[in-house]
């Protein structure tokens, strides 16, 4: 099955990717995680998004669609995917229509701009490995340590809350329009975002055999 991801930053979409593509035996796919290796590389991609992505901004199309492509072309995507995170405006989900990119399954997860900020701003990210925990809902068993390597937990620019404020505005103005896009091709299924993980992840799953 080959699925995307929607939903606004911080509403939990790489957390249910990493659920949903254990449930189905598929890669999760997070264009944010690829850019940001990048970043850590210093690699020309990733200089050529790194003020983008300080500044808010979503990083250009052809840049993005570059990555997916790539990617997809991998042998762990034969029997399908989870795309988090791509596409992010209708002419990054034209491109994959272009390519020829089967989508079966839109999820939408729904969460309030209130809740979004409060969650945004409460993460921390380890330096090393890249996992992600929260100051009130996820937190380390050492504070400031991550429990997988040991690695620094700190907060991304990307989460201070000025900068999840522009982001939200982003969204709205660039990516919420997809929700139009594909329920016109009748693929998209809308979940509220629950105050507990497992809660969301079971709603997913209902969704999916719909």
């Amino acid at each position: 099955m080959n699925l995307i991801l929607l939903g606004a930053p911080g509403a939990g979409k790489g957390t249910q990717a990493e659920f949903i593509c254990e449930k189905l035996s598929v890669p999760a796919i997070s264009t944010g995680n690829i850019i940001r290796a990048a970043l850590k590389n210093g690699t020309e991609m990733g200089l050529k998004a790194k003020s983008f992505i300080e500044a808010g901004h979503l990083v250009p199309d052809d840049v993005v669609i570059g990555i997916i492509k790539e990617r997809l072309s991998e042998d762990d995507c034969k029997n399908g995917f989870i795309l988090d995170g791509c596409p992010r405006t209708i002419p990054q989900a034209q491109a994959l229509d272009e390519m020829g990119i089967r989508i079966d399954k839109v999820i939408d997860i729904e969460v309030s701009d209130e809740e979004i900020v409060e969650r945004m701003s409460g993460r921390r990210v380890c330096s090393k490995c890249g996992a992600t925990y929260h100051v009130v809902h996820r937190m380390p068993a050492k504070e400031g340590v991550c429990d997988n390597c040991g690695g620094e937990l700190a907060q991304r620019k990307d989460d201070h809350p000025d900068t999840v404020v522009e982001r939200l505005r982003v969204y709205h103005e660039q990516t919420e329009p997809l929700k139009d896009y594909y329920e016109k091709k009748g693929i998209l299924r809308i979940v509220e975002g629950q105050g507990e993980v497992k809660e969301t992840t079971a709603l997913i799953l209902k969704a999916l055999e719909d």
